[in-house]
């Protein structure tokens, strides 16, 4: 019975995923007002950004929760189960049991969008567990985004570049603008190192609504304890993770000490993310970079995470990201490529994604099965070499799971994007 539950609402989900994107703060506030406003009942910090956000929540996350507190943590997309999103004391909540609590979010008669019903499904989750403090990862934007609707004690821009252009716009600025409607007025709010222009609208933001702006560097910097995440755009992130944890901290008049933050960090975990797996027979790490951005801090950490050894990469991309860009990035640390293709309707063909990489990577060549993909990949890699998997978070996801034996949702549900 339980399963079958937790089957109806990934059924849901899914019937609200195929509607699409649909942005705005009206439908999910007023869903949330007729139960009652649960995002009012615990304190919370908000995280934006276009990189980095997942494992600066993950490790904020973990130092309050290493300090005692009763702590919620929702994250956006998942690897392989839906429950994953939403976790209580660094435990997965159940699906059974936000089955049981999306009965009140249907009965709020408000239509809301897949990631609106994953937002009041959270919300609903951490005020019925006595959650203390929540620590909520912004879904796409920020401005108009469902997580918006929370009461941050203090908010964070990990990172800015150019992606979801068609949804946040075409610049730099633009986007900017968009991750800037988390500030809230008087809320201390900081920012990772931006671009200038960008870094001048947040400042714009921040004054006009009268927010702290902390700045990387000039206001705070890296945590003498490193993060036990591997590579090193992590310190970055770990010193927003620090300062963040610290200022929501003194805004709710509560003791923060060092022993906690550096506990915090140390056993941070944030799966998909630079994972090393010693799995199936050979060496895999797994990579979430899916942007320029993101493949640039994957190609800066790999040289330390092979050793000098033979690096094989199984790659696949949705489509409306940069393909080319994204392989020109990586290409000086890999030796050859695999393009495959995710469980995702919107991966590019692999042979397409072939095509565009081997102008970067001449050893090349696409499988459509990624099961078949990674067995060749170690073919090439050889015994003693390295295989990376990367360019989705579904193709991570899909492999990860089948490398752990880890249990899959009946029914998958991703979001719309």
């Amino acid at each position: 019975m339980a399963e079958a539950r937790y089957a109806d609402l990934l059924g849901r989900l899914d019937r609200a995923r195929s509607l699409g994107v649909d942005f705005g703060l009206d439908r999910v506030r007023g869903a949330l007002a007729r139960m009652g406003d649960p995002q009012r009942r615990f304190a919370a910090v908000q995280i934006a950004g276009t990189n980095g956000k997942g494992s600066t929540a993950a490790m904020t996350e973990a130092i309050f929760r290493a300090a005692g507190w009763r702590t919620g943590l929702y994250t956006s997309p998942h690897l392989a189960r839906f429950t994953e999103r939403i976790r209580i004391g660094g435990q997965e909540a159940s699906g059974d049991w936000l089955a049981e609590l999306d009965a009140r979010v249907v009965a709020s008669n408000v239509p809301l969008t897949y990631f609106e019903i994953a937002t009041a499904l959270a919300f609903l989750a951490f005020a019925e567990a006595g959650v203390q403090i929540a620590v909520l990862e912004t879904g796409l934007g920020g401005r108009l985004d469902a997580v918006t609707t929370c009461e941050p004690a203090a908010t964070a821009v990990t990172t800015i570049a150019l992606d979801h252009t068609e949804y946040l716009g075409g610049s730099l600025v633009a986007i900017a603008r968009e991750k800037a409607g988390i500030i809230k007025p008087a809320v201390p709010h900081l920012i990772g190192p931006l671009p200038p222009e960008a870094e001048a609208e947040m400042a714009r933001a921040a004054a006009a609504a009268g927010a702290p702006l902390l700045r990387y560097g000039p206001d705070f910097g890296a945590p003498y304890t490193p993060p036990a995440l591997a590579g090193p755009h992590q310190r970055v992130n770990a010193a927003i993770a620090v300062e963040l944890s610290r200022q929501a901290a003194a805004r709710l008049e509560r003791t923060l000490w060092p022993e906690a933050i550096a506990a915090g960090l140390a056993d941070v975990r944030w799966p998909g993310r630079l994972e090393r797996l010693q799995a199936g027979g050979g060496d895999v790490l797994l990579d979430c970079a899916h942007n320029p951005e993101g493949a640039r801090a994957l190609a800066e950490a790999l040289p330390a995470q092979a050793g000098g050894r033979p690096v094989a990469l199984v790659l696949s991309v949705v489509r409306d990201k940069d393909a080319r860009s994204l392989v020109a990035a990586l290409a000086p640390a890999i030796g050859t490529l695999v393009a495959t293709r995710s469980a995702s309707a919107r991966a590019t063909p692999p042979a397409e994604l072939a095509a565009a990489a081997r102008d970067v990577v001449p050893e090349t060549t696409a499988i459509e099965d990624p099961a078949a993909a990674l067995a060749e990949a170690r073919r090439r890699a050889g015994p003693d070499g390295l295989v990376v998997i990367a360019g989705s978070i579904f193709l991570v996801g899909e492999l990860r799971a089948r490398l752990l034996g880890e249990p899959v949702d009946p029914r998958p549900v991703s979001d719309p994007l």
